[in-house]
């Protein structure tokens, strides 16, 4: 009798979702790479985080001087988009794709699988606009965190169409990040204040509202759900 085959666990995981993965996790093993001395022409110890930080990082400071001045290299410019792919740690780069995978999986099955990268990065680019205007702090803004918000926001989205098709309150929707902005808080009062929760809570809006638009017949769905109110 032959035996069943098991399917890997990545086979249900959206391609994009795991490509996405793929880069933040890679990007963290070149930082190990050059660290160790492994990558032909590193000196050990040589950590290439710092100098991805000071290329590749947002800064609010570079922000507001290309609007005083009017001009946007694209040296600058990319940083929109960079900074969501340098983190700070290992543990750092861990914890968004942890995100990244569980809700890139639910969001990738219930919209198109190329959402779940334009909401990332859309969300990740709000997130940078909305830190850089609010703010002004001297503190680089980097890791893929307003991105993955953007995901919880467009998993937030269908939770809430889900429970007001079904007649129950819509604000059960809004528990996850409820938590998660909680758990921010207590952090911030233990830890001191850590100013990259306005990113985050941009990156979730935008996530929320990107999901009427690119979930087939969300505009529908809103208005249906609005309508029951």
């Amino acid at each position: 009798m032959q035996a069943e085959p098991h399917d890997s666990p990545f086979n249900s995981i959206p391609p994009v979702v795991v490509a996405l993965v793929a880069v933040l996790f890679g990007i963290e093993v070149l930082f190990y790479l050059s660290k160790s001395g492994l990558i032909a022409g590193t000196r050990g110890g040589e950590d290439w985080r710092i100098f991805a930080i000071q290329d590749y990082a947002f800064s609010g400071e570079i922000f507001k001087w290309m609007i005083e001045t009017h001009r946007w290299p694209i040296e600058h410019v990319k940083r929109f988009v960079t900074y969501l792919f340098v983190h700070g740690s290992f543990t750092h780069m861990v914890m968004v794709c942890v995100f990244v995978l569980a809700l890139g999986k639910m969001v990738g099955e219930t919209f198109r699988q190329w959402t779940v990268l334009v909401i990332f990065l859309a969300s990740g680019i709000v997130g940078a606009l909305a830190y850089g205007l609010l703010l002004s702090t001297t503190q680089p803004l980097f890791g893929g965190y307003p991105g993955a918000y953007g995901l919880i926001g467009a998993f937030t989205f269908i939770l809430w169409v889900g429970y007001g098709r079904n007649g129950e309150n819509q604000l059960q929707a809004f528990r996850l990040i409820g938590f998660l902005m909680g758990i921010q808080l207590l952090f911030g009062l233990i830890f001191g204040a850590n100013k990259d929760w306005v990113a985050e809570l941009a990156g979730f809006f935008t996530g929320f509202v990107l999901s009427v638009v690119l979930q087939p017949g969300g505009w529908t769905a809103l208005v249906q759900t609005m309508r029951q109110r």
